[in-house]
């Protein structure tokens, strides 16, 4: 196509309301020559109007691009991280279990000098996995734990259903749980996760002062040694 017969195209495009950008694709020509033929062509309302919308178009569908593009990534990269994970814990020993579980004590156990040995947590992954190192790795029978559950005061009416949510994560009758402890918010305090929220659990073990105070005296070897 002559310079000319695309310079006509152009202006014809042009004054039908189309961008500069999309004259030069469909004629594969510069910008800059299609801006310099169209100059004197001044667009209605309705066609920098309908620009507008196209342009605001064209930046949604590049940004939702971009957002899947990334999470693309990111899946690709948690995917990645747990085939490597898998590969790089391989099979956990009992003196792995041993060590994971000094490890959540230290984080997150009892240490008071007084009183039983017990794991504080909401979370029922490190609950469970606390009641397995005692049980495995401390000789803990299942009928010496007692769960104390704390509970936000707000979801009183939901103590049933938290029990037994324990109960069940724990494979521990209801009739080991001692009576759930109450805790006062501050006035109007929600919680978005309401629906998920299942207080805080307290795995503690029957007479276990003696037993506290081997895992204390563990940890500060452990402590000295990495020192």
């Amino acid at each position: 196509m002559s310079k000319s017969s695309e310079k006509l195209k152009a202006l014809s495009l042009r004054r039908q309301g189309e961008s500069i950008k999309d004259i030069a694709k469909k004629l594969q020509v510069s910008p800059s020559s299609v801006s310099l033929w169209c100059q004197s062509i001044v667009l209605t309302k309705n066609q920098l109007s309908n620009l507008r919308s196209k342009q605001i178009a064209a930046g949604q569908i590049g940004r939702q691009k971009g957002a899947d593009a990334n999470k693309n990534k990111r899946l690709q990269a948690i995917s990645d991280a747990e085939k490597s994970a898998d590969s790089d814990i391989g099979k956990i020993s009992n003196k792995d279990l041993f060590f994971i579980g000094l490890g959540i004590y230290w984080g997150e156990g009892v240490k008071s000098r007084t009183g039983q040995a017990a794991v504080v947590n909401s979370d029922s992954k490190i609950i469970k996995i606390s009641k397995l190192w005692f049980s495995k790795c401390l000789s803990v029978p299942d009928a010496d734990f007692r769960p104390y559950l704390y509970i936000a005061h707000s979801h009183k009416d939901r103590e049933t259903e938290l029990i037994n949510y324990w109960a069940t994560a724990l494979n521990l009758p209801i009739s080991q749980f001692k009576s759930p402890i109450y805790i006062h918010q501050k006035p109007k305090q929600k919680y978005e996760n309401h629906d998920s929220y299942y207080g805080v659990l307290a795995l503690r073990v029957l007479k276990s002062t003696n037993l506290k105070y081997k895992i204390l005296a563990m940890l500060n070897v452990l402590n000295e040694r990495l020192e």
